[in-house]
């Protein structure tokens, strides 16, 4: 295996993980502007307010775009799996 192929495969790994979490790390970074904002004009401060509808966002989310990051996964493990014989 030369720098080259590793360096690939680090890269399409790295950008796999960021692929596949941005859904979910980007709706929950919405969620928690919109409450922020609404705690702001509001002048609420309950540490459970921003906490709760984070968290139930997230895991609906993640419940959602399961199947898609499973068919992600196992596309790239296959692509390491054929590319095995060929590695030095």
């Amino acid at each position: 295996m030369n720098i080259d192929t590793l360096s690939s495969l680090m890269n399409d790994g790295i950008m796999l993980i960021l692929m596949l979490s941005l859904p979910s790390i980007g709706l929950g970074l919405l969620i928690g502007f919109m409450i922020s904002l609404f705690q702001a004009l509001t002048q609420i401060q309950e540490q459970t307010l921003t906490f709760v509808p984070k968290m139930i966002i997230v895991m609906l989310m993640l419940m959602v775009t399961m199947t898609w990051m499973a068919s992600q996964l196992i596309a790239f493990c296959e692509k390491l799996w054929v590319m095995i014989p060929t590695l030095r």
